[in-house]
């Protein structure tokens, strides 16, 4: 009973913290692929922000890989040794806390009486139940999830089945580089806030993100490919493309969970500019590129960013 027990609190544990790596990098839209045998690129997903002798560097993280995709580029390590503080979206040891998982599933799982298959239309349930299917799920488990959370659960399922673990991804690695090294530690947001991001997202948001995630893991690999390799070599105008593809039906998603918080997160990163210390921010790379990222947001108010 004791061993069972301490099972599934483990599995739980695993859950919590796959789950909040999507919602770090605006969540299901797309997936990582294992990095492949290339030459040295010139460039990484990573920039560098001065103001006078003030550095911040910004660095792009996909929160799953695999081992395969360290090293990281020398750029990167020698960013992260040349820093003082980490700053990262959120508290990634609070994600262990019994009371996040207790809030994940009040705002994941559906009162009694009412279930998934009942608030989406027949074209997502038949593609729900297909995607359930080819996975060897009975749909009868996530019946009471909520949109939102059984769009996260796919994605978990399909990285695990592409064999990519959130324990290789970039938050993780220098988070637990940075406990190992005592470097000081900050975050963006709390995690309650990263939790209301799509457990209190409005209902029509949640279905369309839902459907967008099944059509995403439809071309999955493809997809995966063509992301990491852009994001291996610091191609930030295809990284953005790839990004940003399954937004542009849903706008109001794309505010929800990137533009909006961009901007609030600006003021903080140029408060930090005026301390006199080097600081690495670890974002999602979805928040680092296109017209509202924060490396234009920062050239905006005159600020130089140079990419590494």
């Amino acid at each position: 009973m004791t061993i069972r027990l301490i099972s599934t609190q483990k599995r739980q544990r695993v859950a919590v913290l796959s789950l909040f790596f999507f919602l770090l990098l605006f969540t299901s839209t797309h997936l990582p692929a294992q990095q492949t045998e290339e030459s040295s690129p010139t460039k990484s997903c990573l920039w560098e922000v001065k103001n006078g002798s003030t550095r911040i560097f910004l660095l792009g993280s996909l929160h799953v890989l695999k081992s395969s995709a360290y090293p990281l580029a020398g750029e990167i390590d020698r960013a992260y040794a040349a820093s003082d503080r980490l700053v990262f979206e959120t508290d990634i040891g609070a994600m262990m806390e019994p009371t996040i998982l207790t809030k994940m599933m009040q705002l994941g799982v559906y009162p009694e009486g009412q279930n998934l298959f009942q608030n989406i239309s027949a074209t997502t349930r038949q593609s729900l139940e297909k995607k359930l299917q080819d996975l060897g799920l009975p749909a009868a488990t996530f019946a009471r999830f909520k949109p939102w959370f059984m769009a996260l659960t796919l994605t978990t399922l399909e990285l695990q089945r592409l064999g990519f673990n959130p324990q290789y991804g970039i938050d993780l690695h220098f988070y637990t580089k940075a406990k190992a090294d005592n470097k000081a530690l900050a975050y963006l947001e709390p995690v309650e806030y990263q939790l209301d991001l799509l457990g209190k997202m409005d209902s029509r948001d949640q279905k369309s993100f839902l459907d967008q995630t099944l059509k995403d893991l439809d071309n999955s690999a493809q997809l995966a490919d063509q992301m990491m390799a852009a994001w291996q070599n610091g191609e930030a105008d295809d990284l953005y493309t790839l990004l940003f593809k399954s937004f542009e039906d849903h706008p109001g998603i794309e505010d929800r969970l990137l533009t909006r918080r961009n901007k609030e997160w600006i003021d903080q990163i140029e408060e930090m500019l005026q301390e006199p210390q080097t600081t690495m921010v670890i974002v999602g790379a979805g928040h680092l590129v296109g017209p509202e990222g924060l490396v234009e947001l920062l050239k905006q108010d005159d600020f130089e960013v140079k990419q590494r």
